[in-house]
């Protein structure tokens, strides 16, 4: 019987599916964790658990049980301070305890990067009650952005405009966090040209860096995302300093989506993930390793000599329109019909407003052709009632 390495992943969406698949290529036993039934990466992994996981007592009974080689969380919800323990212990978490606690919650991160490392960021302020969050605004100034500390694909995101906004943009931010009436940061608003994510891998062949991918985002959660943008050789070198600089700090092998606004003057840090991206989807398309190739074999301790873009490319999420207990996704015999043009259906149990539910995948000889494709893919999608 093959004698291989277990990975635990916490947290089993869409993400954490193509991880799962990656390990699996590699030999790796898997085990998928996550709060509801039938996620993503359960479809693909050997063996999964259905467990709330800001619940430290039920967290540590399913590692124990389990007892993995590498414990890999994909989303920030989690007991982080059970896995500082653990880890103590002599569990291994990727890229570390310390750096998934730090990244759980904006406020570690933020500081961390400001006023410990002397990162440029927006500026900012944190409120725990209403009447903390409409002082805090207004002495931040309008436009603002309004973030929860905790949530994920900007759930909770917003920006607070003008006075009428702001109990709308508090609401907003109660709702959309993963602790119901938690501690909220209002950011400066930045007016930047564009922003970006450039994927950070931490090795054994040391630190590399992908290409840079471009965005767009909607109240937080990313509508669009290409590779490469383009930069100039001076952004280049603030990005990358900004992207080792943090990730040096944070330690351990893994990839880090790092999360940048760039302007016409400078480069600011706005937030790092230490884990695949969502807009990081595009690389299954573009590159010779995907990022969720890079993590897997980043975790595992494998070699990482070059990563190539092969092609530019796109990526379009196709999101719920409303809830829905049996669903189908209609088109996709004409989204794959456009040149070039790859699907990834996640094949999560239920829809919810707003939830992403595929993403759509063009490539084309420059990055404003695969754009078009990756659009007109996406309009070809449609969640359906079945």
């Amino acid at each position: 019987m093959l004698k291989t390495k277990k990975v635990m992943l916490l947290g089993s969406g869409e993400l954490g599916k193509e991880v799962i698949l990656e390990a699996a290529r590699l030999g790796v036993e898997t085990v998928a964790v996550d709060r509801y039934a039938h996620a993503p990466a359960m479809q693909v992994a050997q063996r999964s658990y259905v467990i709330d996981m800001l619940d430290a007592e039920r967290l540590r009974g399913i590692i124990e049980q389990e007892q993995p080689d590498l414990i890999v969380p994909e989303i920030e919800a989690l007991a982080t301070s059970e896995l500082v323990k653990l880890e103590e212990e002599g569990y291994r978490v990727i890229p570390t305890a310390r750096a998934a606690k730090l990244t759980m919650d904006r406020e570690g991160i933020r500081r961390l990067a400001s006023e410990k490392l002397g990162l440029p960021t927006a500026g900012y302020k944190f409120a725990d009650t209403y009447e903390q969050f409409v002082q805090a605004v207004k002495e931040t100034g309008f436009p603002c952005v309004i973030k929860p500390l905790m949530s994920s694909s900007g759930k909770g995101q917003s920006v607070c405009r003008e006075e009428k906004d702001i109990e709308r943009s508090w609401n907003i931010a109660m709702e959309g966090g993963r602790v119901q009436n938690g501690r909220v940061i209002i950011e400066e608003f930045i007016r930047f040209q564009s922003e970006i994510t450039l994927l950070t891998v931490r090795s054994v062949s040391g630190t590399s860096f992908c290409a840079p991918i471009g965005h767009i985002q909607e109240s937080g959660d990313y509508i669009e995302s290409w590779q490469p943008h383009d930069m100039t050789e001076q952004q280049i070198g603030e990005a990358k300093h900004i992207a080792k600089t943090i990730t040096d700090e944070l330690g351990g092998y893994g990839l880090f989506g790092v999360e940048l606004f760039l302007a016409e003057d400078k480069v600011y840090f706005s937030e790092v993930s230490p884990r695949p991206h969502d807009t990081g989807l595009v690389t299954l398309v573009t590159q010779n390793l995907s990022e969720f190739a890079i993590h897997v074999r980043a975790v595992l301790g494998y070699p990482i000599p070059e990563i190539v873009l092969m092609t530019p490319g796109a990526s379009r999420p196709l999101k719920a329109d409303r809830e829905l207990e049996h669903y189908r996704i209609g088109g996709a015999d004409e989204a794959l019909s456009v040149p070039n043009t790859q699907l990834r259906i996640f094949g999560k149990p239920v829809t919810k407003f707003g939830r992403r539910m595929a993403v759509a995948l063009s490539t084309a000889d420059t990055v404003e052709e695969a754009r078009v494709r990756a659009k007109l893919a996406l309009d070809k999608l449609a969640v359906e009632e079945a």
